[in-house]
């Protein structure tokens, strides 16, 4: 007979936690089948050139005093400090040089999710293509991309980039009803909750056309991961089918993330991390419709490595959540759990619907994404 959640919730509560959360490897990390015919191509791939290495730009000018508008002249500044700091390089043309050249097709992986207020900067954006057309890049071979259409749409990244540069979707909304952008080939099989459709497949545009990728995410609270960047935007944002892992309290982000986030060609084509931390979310993310939990870090973090980025992540959303009075991100209380009433958990920063997974950043080190030791990172932190 199915248990009505309440009587779930209350199951919760006496269950040991290592079967509730999924949080150790020894403890009921699902199957995984994985399915690809490419192989390992590229030594700038992840964790890349500069595993461990993080550059972090900030500027108290990148935005103006409401918060609203971005300065893109300092965005500029910010990049070519970040990109030059990060290779070493003494011109700027030089160290986009190290990653791409002008036979490439490069994807730009941004966030539409958080709109309005914490999405892929445009900015951040249109100084990509500026500098991979100065390379020789057509605008025919640069692509921006993500899940959903509609999100695309609703940035509106057309204005502020060169005629000819795609724009491209998998799908039309998050309703999980179209499956023709997607690679029949390439899947991660994993059967989670019982649910009929096991399998998540790579977009067709990742598989098929780019590559190179350029991976634009930003600082955001997650109510499953704790906090989302460099590793679930490449990974939850390029493969169908990836909300199935959340039921019922729990989640299996943990192992989840990292693993969709190490199939080839992902795994090679990835070569460029930029974190957009103009914006973050601090709580009620990966989504942003008003700015009541949205906070300003004004930074930009540069590296090749997304695990020691999501490393520094983790620690930027829970200081921001502690400094407000809200729970860590950390929390494994099971009594903080009410996956019943949404509105609480959007509203309530002590009340979560899931016993939140930000170990997903170290299990994707043990996988080779990168690094995950705090006392591994280097951190070159720049003022403009």
């Amino acid at each position: 007979m199915p248990l009505d959640r309440r009587t779930f919730v209350q199951m919760l509560a006496a269950t040991p936690l290592a079967k509730i959360a999924l949080a150790d490897e020894s403890n009921g990390i699902p199957k995984y089948r994985v399915v690809s015919p490419h192989k390992a191509v590229s030594a700038l791939g992840m964790p890349g050139p500069y595993p461990g290495k993080v550059v972090s730009v900030k500027s108290a000018k990148c935005l103006d005093e409401s918060g609203d508008n971005v300065n893109a002249e300092v965005v500029r500044e910010m990049m070519e400090r970040g990109m030059r700091t990060l290779t070493k390089q003494k011109a700027t043309i030089d160290a986009w040089k190290q990653f791409f050249n002008a036979s490439d097709v490069v994807g730009i992986k941004v966030n539409a999710g958080g709109h309005p207020w914490v999405v892929s900067s445009p900015a951040i954006v249109a100084e990509c293509i500026r500098n991979l057309m100065e390379i020789g890049i057509k605008p025919s071979n640069i692509y921006i991309y993500e899940r959903f259409e509609n999100q695309l749409r609703d940035v509106n990244y057309v204005p502020h980039v060169p005629a000819g540069v795609n724009i491209v979707a998998a799908e039309r909304a998050n309703r999980s009803t179209d499956n023709l952008g997607y690679d029949p080939g390439i899947y991660v099989e994993a059967n989670f909750f019982g649910e009929e459709d096991t399998r998540s497949n790579l977009m067709k545009l990742v598989s098929n056309t780019l590559t190179k990728i350029i991976n634009i995410p930003n600082i955001k609270d997650h109510g499953a991961v704790g906090a989302t960047g460099c590793l679930k935007n490449i990974a939850y944002g390029s493969f169908s089918n990836v909300a199935r892992t959340h039921q019922n309290g729990v989640t299996h982000t943990y192992s989840f993330v990292g693993t969709l986030a190490a199939v080839e060609p992902v795994k090679s084509k990835t070569v460029l991390q930029i974190m957009d931390g103009i914006r973050g979310v601090w709580h009620g993310g990966p989504f942003a419709p008003t700015k009541k939990f949205v906070f300003y870090p004004k930074q930009i973090l540069f590296g090749t490595d997304p695990v020691a980025i999501d490393r520094l992540l983790l620690d930027i959303v829970d200081n921001e959540r502690k400094a407000r009075g809200a729970m860590s991100i950390w929390n494994r209380d099971r009594n903080s759990l009410d996956f019943i009433n949404k509105k609480n958990r959007d509203e309530d920063p002590n009340v979560n619907i899931i016993i939140r997974e930000p170990g997903h950043v170290e299990y994707a080190g043990k996988l080779g994404l990168g690094v995950s030791d705090l006392k591994k990172i280097s951190v070159k932190e720049l003022v403009v």
